[in-house]
């Protein structure tokens, strides 16, 4: 998937949240979703996730992601 304009980046990019410090916490039990808040490059954003087992493992189904809001940036900085 290519950067969305809206959001600034794409969902490969966003793989890098992972590769540092980030803040999750379950969303929802059905479907079981999580809500991630971490740093891709220099900015914090959201995503939306769920774990999912195909035949080579378990993997991360990124659902949606955001540019972090002020209410999630004070999240992030509380909970890490």
């Amino acid at each position: 998937m290519r950067a969305n304009p809206n959001r600034g980046i794409g969902f490969e990019e966003a793989q890098e949240l992972f590769d540092r410090p980030y803040w999750l916490d379950q969303r929802s039990d059905d479907p079981e979703q999580y809500f991630v808040i971490g740093w891709v490059g220099e900015r914090l954003y959201t995503v939306v996730l769920e774990f999912r087992v195909d035949s080579e493992g378990e993997f991360r189904h990124l659902v949606t992601l955001w540019k972090s809001t002020q209410g999630e940036v004070c999240l992030y900085e509380k909970n890490i």
